[in-house]
């Protein structure tokens, strides 16, 4: 909470500015607002205060703007003030792009060709070259593309600022981890079938400040199944701040300000894409391919502590939401979930949509659903399945979308909407 007064002194003025600024350059502990600066938004956890947004649209109705995006990315939208950011890759993956969309008009601001690839590693036909969701703060927006680099813009002018291309991996299906910042630090997964590590980068200037192998023995795992694509979870736990991370295999605590390891849990699976939630101490993780899990994991004790486990319905890509006690799920065959928070009892099942890949969202006091075929279903919370309306637009859709103000910004293979009464 940003506290309500104004100090007399010129010296209290500028710790004011300087814990504001550390505030906003920390989006991963800001609280959910008029901004959606990252994957999932200011909440890491898809949830938003926003109001009056619109329960029914289609091409013809409540779509303020579409516009049309070059290319092929599924990254989601992040959004700060007037911009709308968002990465793509173009001439089959050889020029990956950073594109600005402004938030009122929806007009191309920026398009910033970030890194040109000669010789692109292959990677699954469900995927793109740019996947991995950018993070924005006043003045810069961060976008990777994994193995073929990471890169900051100014959001004014569309300079690249600095970029590094030393994080080599062998993604094998492409990039998908999306990064974060923590104070000075953006911190990016690499967990690669070759090698598998954590990466904090000076946020100023791109040069890698610590590096951490992840501690699991692979030595005897195949190299396909080393891979993750989660990303990190920046959280404060005991009044101490860590990062909850999840690879392949096995689950981790670190220290943000140097890498070091403070506790793991091992997983029984690989590629791992949902990012983790974390409510009341309790971390609810996806165990991954091939049989998912969903494990919830006290780690606000001792040592880390499974208090329960869900064998059905887990999904592989969709991150799950966490709400008043109740936790809902969308499985990638379309089948939705309501468990309770505590025990991992359900309350109830049903399938709502077709293959899901984008994470819900809770928002204006409902669920959204999105399925790969560009339709939604809008869902009451709570121990009873209750559906309130369902939409369709045309394209697929894979990326997450954004919540800001009363509007929703959804992306598809096509276009960028903003959907809005």
């Amino acid at each position: 909470m940003i506290p309500l007064w104004v100090p007399r002194e010129r010296s209290g003025l500028k710790t004011l500015f300087c814990f504001l600024g550390m505030l906003l350059s920390c989006g991963a502990f800001a609280s959910a607002g008029e901004d959606w600066p990252q994957f999932r938004g200011s909440s890491q956890e898809g949830k938003s205060d926003a109001s009056d947004l619109p329960v029914a649209w289609s091409e013809a109705q409540n779509v303020k703007w579409k516009t049309a995006v070059a290319g092929e990315g599924w990254s989601s939208p992040v959004i700060l003030g007037s911009q709308i950011w968002l990465t793509t890759s173009t001439e089959e993956g050889k020029s990956l792009r950073a594109v600005c969309v402004d938030r009122e008009s929806g007009k191309i601001v920026h398009d910033v060709e970030c890194f040109r690839v000669s010789e692109l590693q292959p990677k699954n036909s469900f995927n793109s070259y740019a996947s991995p969701t950018p993070v924005i703060e006043p003045g810069r927006v961060y976008v990777s593309y994994g193995t073929y680099g990471n890169a900051c813009i100014d959001t004014t002018t569309g300079a690249i600022l600095w970029k590094n291309d030393e994080l080599k991996i062998d993604h094998r299906e492409g990039p998908g981890s999306s990064p974060v910042l923590y104070k000075n630090l953006y911190l990016l997964h690499c967990d690669g079938c070759d090698t598998q590590y954590l990466v904090a980068l000076d946020k100023q200037t791109g040069k890698i400040l610590w590096k951490t192998q992840r501690s699991y023995d692979f030595s005897n795992v195949r190299s396909d199944m080393r891979k993750a694509f989660s990303m990190p979870l920046a959280a404060t736990v005991n009044g101490h701040d860590q990062l909850l991370s999840v690879g392949s295999h096995r689950a981790y605590g670190y220290n943000p300000e140097n890498g070091s390891e403070l506790w793991h849990i091992d997983l029984p699976g690989f590629s791992n894409v949902p990012r983790p939630v974390l409510v009341d101490g309790v971390a609810y993780i996806s165990t991954g391919y091939m049989n998912p899990e969903l494990w919830a994991i006290k780690i606000d004790g001792p040592s880390p502590e499974v208090i329960w486990k869900a064998k059905q319905g887990t999904p592989l890509k969709p991150s799950v939401l966490v709400m008043d006690g109740l936790l809902y799920m969308v499985a990638d065959n379309g089948i939705a979930r309501c468990l309770d928070a505590k025990t991992g009892a359900q309350f109830w099942q049903s399938r709502i949509l077709s293959s899901c890949s984008a994470s819900p969202i809770l928002a204006n006091g409902l669920l959204y659903f999105f399925d790969e075929r560009g339709k939604a279903a809008v869902l009451k919370p709570g121990k009873t399945l209750q559906v309130v309306a369902e939409n369709q637009l045309d394209g697929r859709v894979l990326a997450s979308p954004a919540v800001v103000g009363k509007a929703l910004y959804v992306r598809t293979d096509k276009a960028l909407y903003r959907i809005e009464k």
